[in-house]
């Protein structure tokens, strides 16, 4: 028999539960909160309001699409951090009491782990393949950028990561200087395929090692944009598309130029993307470009599990189980943590 681990996400604004049947996702179901969108970023206290009205018919109609009972739960998994704490809060408390309740194992979940376990869901449809290890994978969010060597599901290193500001919220940034609609990750994303990537040019940071550093860059666009307003007020509007492609070349590269030299220092040839913004196109493309003239092996995952997903956590939740690795009811949430 299978072990089914129910994973439940929460650490932000979207309410998420997933069903794994060992490592075959069964259900990945998630609400989203469109409250957000009216104040350009997310509420805090909004967000862990929603999650209590959301989570209870999420978790339900998780189970009802894996076609299991609560009862033959092996565990239940959950986002224990970093994240928003108020919607911490309420995956965990629920999780914990759904545990007891059952009385079966509760497992804490390390968010940006989870994103990276992603990379070893197996789908029904199409079992996939998943990176040899040790490999190499950047994380993106709209919080952390991170470059982390992978030598098992559990012994995640970090060799480089931003300084200040991460890859995700300078998306975000741009797009809010330009007037679009939250969140502007995925419109900068769509609207960039229209531009010319190479009609502007902004700064790019330099600094030593492996690190990144994305603050500069977002002052250079607001300058810029600052300067071009005073001579043309329609500037933004009329170049939209072009803005949009250059601060997305901008950031890829980058985010390349650190892979590429982490893969040559470190000689691992598998290479995988993790976090939201390993969603975007602009970056799956210049992965897949890089791939072929460096040889690598590139694992990109599904876009159902770039963004926060409950997969990952349930994913997460089945290695941990195999461990025995399992959390208690004196566990609290944490606001801030690497791994």
């Amino acid at each position: 028999m299978p072990y089914y681990i129910l994973g439940i996400e929460s650490s932000c604004d979207d309410t998420a539960a997933a069903v794994i049947a060992d490592d075959m996702i069964l259900s990945n179901v998630a609400a989203n909160q469109e409250i957000h969108s009216s104040f350009g970023g997310v509420v805090p206290e909004l967000a862990s309001r929603a999650h209590q009205q959301n989570i209870i018919p999420v978790i339900h109609t998780a189970l009802q699409k894996a076609n299991i009972g609560k009862k033959q739960l092996s565990a239940v998994a959950y986002t224990r951090g970093p994240g928003l704490l108020g919607s911490l809060l309420v995956g965990a408390s629920f999780s914990k009491a759904f545990a007891m309740g059952l009385n079966i194992p509760l497992i804490e979940v390390n968010h940006l782990q989870a994103h990276i376990m992603a990379h070893f869901i197996r789908n029904i449809e199409n079992p996939g393949s998943v990176p040899s290890l040790p490999f190499l994978c950047l994380t993106v969010s709209g919080g952390h950028t991170q470059l982390v060597i992978v030598r098992d599901h559990f012994d995640m290193h970090i060799i480089g990561q931003t300084i200040d500001d991460a890859a995700g919220e300078t998306f975000d940034k741009a797009a809010k200087i330009m007037g679009l609609p939250y969140p502007g990750g995925p419109v900068v994303d769509k609207l960039a395929r229209e531009g010319n990537p190479a009609r502007f040019s902004f700064s790019k940071p330099s600094i030593p090692g492996l690190g990144f550093s994305f603050s500069g860059l977002k002052t250079s666009f607001l300058y810029f944009l600052r300067d071009r307003l005073r001579e043309d007020p329609q500037f933004i509007e009329t170049n939209k598309a072009d803005l949009c492609a250059s601060i997305q070349k901008t950031i890829v590269e980058v985010l390349m130029s650190r892979l590429e030299k982490a893969a040559k220092e470190t000689g691992i040839r598998d290479i995988a993307i993790a976090g939201g913004v390993s969603a975007n196109s602009g970056l799956r493309s210049a992965l897949e470009g890089l791939s072929r003239q460096k040889g690598w092996n590139v694992f990109i995952p599904p876009l159902a599990y770039t963004t926060d997903n409950a997969a990952m956590i349930a994913i997460t939740g089945y290695f941990k189980f195999l461990k025995k690795d399992f959390g208690r009811q004196t566990d609290t949430p944490y606001a801030r943590s690497n791994f």
